[in-house]
């Protein structure tokens, strides 16, 4: 039977209680859409792995106590790969599926770029932060539904520069070498936007000592290369077998 599954920050969870606290849309979802009704047992996890059966003890319109059985194994288990994925902000709702899928992938983290030739520019902080919160919902929706326990973080928007380390590799349409067979459990890739990266951001890269690799003779859109190297990092390193 499929889990009926639920978010609750560790915040919410009563270890001496032995209890956790639904609120606001995952209560609703509970009480108005599965009416689900006290004894009813459900699984609930804490965004960081961790993963309960429980049961329903009371059931609110904004709010819901459920009674915590058991520690279980996740759904799903994570990779042994940690993937950070950094991609250039991108127009639309590019961004969205790239978050959506990068997390039915298995990524770690999500980073988004500013880069010199992204598609979109932010208006303010707000706009920074009305944008990660979107995206950070998407992406507890799609742990939720892919079976995971953990939920990326997706940061907020930070200057390409800051990302490029020894351990990164930049994808690029250009100057790039095939992708090489490396012993890691621990890696960034960085996408560039539909624009591609400047010469400037390409030597910033081997200065930094990233390695530069490209994903075949096809140019990819934004969106289809982060979701193609996200793929094939957890096929190579990870458990996308």
């Amino acid at each position: 039977m499929t889990r009926r599954r639920f978010f609750a920050p560790p915040s919410a969870f009563n270890f001496n209680k032995r209890t956790v606290t639904l609120t606001a849309d995952e209560a609703r979802h509970l009480r108005e859409v599965l009416r689900l009704k006290p004894g009813d047992e459900v699984s609930v996890f804490d965004g960081e792995g961790k993963e309960f059966r429980a049961r329903v003890a009371q059931a609110r319109r904004d709010f819901a106590e459920l009674e915590l059985v058991e520690e279980m194994a996740p759904a799903r288990p994570e990779s042994p790969l940690q993937i950070t994925l950094a991609v250039a902000l991108l127009k639309g709702e590019k961004f969205d599926l790239v978050v959506q899928k990068a997390t039915e992938l298995g990524v770690t983290s999500i980073v988004p770029l500013m880069t010199q030739h992204a598609d979109i520019r932010l208006r303010d902080e707000s706009d920074a932060s009305k944008r990660v919160a979107r995206w950070q919902r998407i992406a507890l929706e799609a742990a939720k539904q892919s079976g995971r326990a953990f939920v990326p973080e997706v940061s907020l928007p930070v200057a390409v520069s800051l990302v490029l380390s020894e351990r990164c590799l930049l994808f690029s349409e250009r100057g790039g070498t095939e992708l090489r067979q490396i012993e890691t459990d621990e890696i960034t890739a960085i996408i560039g936007s539909e624009g591609g990266w400047s010469d400037e951001e390409l030597d910033q890269a081997r200065a930094a000592g990233a390695q530069i690799v490209t994903l075949g003779g096809r140019i990819l859109r934004a969106e289809t290369a982060a979701i193609t190297a996200a793929a094939l990092l957890q096929h190579r390193f990870g458990d996308l077998k």
